[in-house]
Formats: structure tokens, C-alpha cells, sequence
């Protein structure tokens, strides 16, 4: 997927809620059990949405302000991001079992 080369966490992480409730809205699964994943993934839970989860896996220590990150905690925050959604589809498919094939 090419999202620019100027995109900011906060610009993905909208650009990503909107494909998904468009998919859904149209017939799509959407990312299913996707918060919850990371949720899982963290070891932890919180109050956040699924983009402050993924901060909490990057960024550890915290942040001030989510669509205003510092430079550094910005870039490891998308560097995060992507390997997580990588990682989700195959984690969740093998602990969804195997499938009927009718």
C-alpha cells in the first residue's frame, strides 16, 4: 500500500479507520478483532482506540500528543505500525482454525 512519503501516524492511522468502515459499509470483513489483537499483543489493556495501542507497543515510555509526535517518536510509531499490520492477518487467521470446506 502507498500512503506518501509525508504522511504522519495520525494521517495513516484516519486514512486506515476510513478504508475500513468503507469496506464494511460495502460488504467487506474489515479488520475484525484487530483491537483486541493488539490489545493481546501489548499484554495489557487501555482506554485507547486501536491507534493509541499500536503507540503503546511503539512508544512505550508515552507521548504528549497524538497528531503532534515528536520527529523521532513519529517515525517508530509508523515503523511499528506497519510490521503489526503485517503480522495481524497471519495470527489471526491461524487462531480463527480451520475452515469448513463445503
Amino acid at each position: 500500500m502507498f500512503v506518501g512519503t509525508a504522511s504522519s501516524f495520525h494521517q495513516l492511522t484516519a486514512f486506515l479507520t476510513g478504508y475500513d468502515h468503507h469496506a464494511i459499509r460495502h460488504g467487506g470483513q474489515g479488520p475484525t478483532g484487530w483491537h483486541e489483537w493488539l490489545i493481546t499483543r501489548r499484554g495489557r489493556n487501555g482506554a485507547h482506540a486501536w491507534p493509541g495501542q499500536v503507540l503503546h507497543i511503539a512508544l512505550p515510555e508515552g507521548w504528549n500528543n497524538i497528531t503532534d509526535l515528536l520527529p523521532g517518536d513519529e517515525k517508530r510509531a509508523i515503523e511499528t505500525l506497519f510490521p503489526l499490520l503485517n503480522e495481524f492477518p497471519a495470527v489471526h487467521e491461524a487462531s480463527a482454525g480451520p475452515r469448513d470446506s463445503d
